[in-house]
């Protein structure tokens, strides 16, 4: 095999990769020494803005296949046959730390999944749980700055963390559940993922239903406790890529199966719980799930940057089929996910590969701006309606409109039968057994008793008891016993 020759960023040759052009044997470098000047220039260059959250992740490629008929409840091509594969790209993340921060932390994960189908690609942007900590998009800049490093101090202060919860009781539920079993999971294997948010499905008929997205993970769940996760962390920090990475390459391939909660459009008004407040699940005996197909990861990324780092997703990129609900959190989310891959990546992140859509032509008015790869032939015009057959509107909405009334005005959701900001959460701790309840009650205590202020235990506290008496008293006897200490 011939030798591949070295160039600059030019193409040009290279003629010493070595040594850099000096004024003689000893002498000073010379700045005529463009090679040495590109490697610089560029290396300084190397690293873009991460993530605010989802900063660290591990990803892969693989395919979706549809196992079970749900063209009943949806007009998406990439569901419409049994037995349809769908090429994909799924991102897996914490949440709160930075780029360098380890896997195997108390966190939630992220769980990005990129369809690429044959109507343009169709992102589904969840977590590794079915509910979250807040239920309105402009509370989401405060809790991240709540859970990040502190400016003064530069560090994650419990102070700040409880604090903020103490006065979101809403976070009640996501909190038992982070604070739980499954708050550390043991791989990215070994967790399921959720869609989170309700979406809408519409049918070929037009008829409308709310969604919610359940993964199963096909390899089990297991989690680490606190102590196994703190030995994890120092054996490999990167343990969860690593778990990944090489599982792929052994050929031992993750999947997930999907299941799907489906509400009639018409039954949302009376439903005991908010079915748009993400803070809330809807409890499977109402909507039990219903198989739609498998998710298989079967190659990794060739380069970790151009494909894990550069992966752009977007809840708004959305399919025939497939539309959006009044989830106050995912209508933040439509603009806020698009709009920081803007700011890190370029208005033409979409032409990167790995965001690119693969089965599915793009044809518009984009033109221009940094890294643009995209600009038509000489004879396309860049303005529309034109009179050159230019790419035109289909006059056919992705899905069925919604409903809307009442005055324009900031407003608190809607509360229906049900609703409160404790109830699940019991429900999620009387679901738990002994042991694991013996865990949850270990973990909050010890994030809980750091705190120094004491009306902000004590708000906390009182959040745990509202969702149970027993959960609450477990709680309040624990704090006090390590404060005490």
């Amino acid at each position: 095999m011939s030798q591949r020759v070295l160039t600059t960023e030019s193409g040009a040759p290279v003629a010493d990769n070595q040594n850099s052009a000096t004024a003689g044997a000893g002498g000073p470098i010379l700045v005529q020494d463009q090679h040495l000047l590109e490697k610089l220039a560029r290396f300084n260059r190397e690293r873009i803005p991460e993530r605010v959250v989802h900063a660290r992740g591990s990803g892969a490629y693989g395919y979706f296949e549809v196992t079970d008929d749900v063209t009943g409840f949806t007009r998406a091509d990439f569901l419409s046959e049994v037995g349809r594969r769908t090429e994909t790209f799924i991102r897996f993340s914490t949440v709160a730390d930075s780029l360098g921060g380890a896997d195997a932390v108390r966190d939630p994960r992220g769980f990005a999944l990129k369809f690429y189908t044959n109507d343009g690609n169709y992102d589904l942007v969840g977590n590794n749980t079915p509910v979250f900590f807040i239920k309105d998009p402009i509370k989401f800049p405060d809790f991240i700055h709540s859970q990040k490093r502190d400016p003064f101090t530069g560090r994650q202060e419990p102070d700040n963390v409880w604090d903020f919860w103490a006065n979101s009781p809403e976070a009640t539920h996501q909190i038992t559940w982070l604070m739980g079993d499954r708050g550390i999971p043991a791989s990215y294997r070994h967790m399921h993922g959720f869609g989170s948010h309700t979406y809408q499905w519409t049918n070929a008929k037009g008829e409308a239903f709310f969604v919610k997205y359940h993964f199963k993970t096909n390899q089990g769940v297991r989690s680490l406790s606190a102590e196994q996760a703190a030995e994890q962390v120092g054996k490999d920090a990167n343990s969860h890529q690593t778990d990944l990475l090489q599982a792929i390459e052994r050929g031992v391939n993750p999947s997930w199966t999907l299941h799907v909660q489906l509400m009639p459009a018409a039954e949302a008004a009376d439903y005991r719980f908010n079915p748009f407040d993400v803070t809330k699940v809807w409890p499977h005996a109402d909507y039990p799930l219903q198989r739609v197909g498998r998710l298989v990861l079967d190659r990794n990324p060739d380069n970790v940057f151009a494909e894990v780092e550069q992966a752009a997703f977007s809840p708004n990129n959305f399919v025939p089929g497939i539309g959006p609900s009044p989830d106050k959190m995912l209508q933040g989310r439509l603009f806020a996910y698009a709009d920081a891959q803007r700011y890190r990546l370029g208005i033409n992140h979409t032409q990167l590969p790995v965001n690119a859509p693969k089965a599915a032509d793009v044809d518009n008015y984009g033109r221009d701006g940094l890294h643009a790869t995209r600009y038509g032939s000489r004879q396309d015009k860049n303005y529309e309606p034109n009179s050159y057959a230019g790419p035109a509107q289909t006059g056919a909405a992705l899905a069925s409109p919604l409903a809307v009334h009442g005055w324009t005005g900031t407003h608190e959701a809607p509360l229906h039968a049900k609703d409160d900001d404790f109830f699940q959460a019991g429900e999620l701790y009387r679901l738990m057994s002994a042991d694991e309840k013996d865990r949850l009650i270990a973990n909050i205590a010890g994030g809980l008793s750091q705190v120094t202020r004491d009306d902000v235990i004590e708000k906390n506290l009182a959040h745990f008891h509202a969702a149970d008496a027993d959960y609450g008293k477990r709680v309040e006897e624990a704090v006090h016993a390590l404060r005490e200490d």
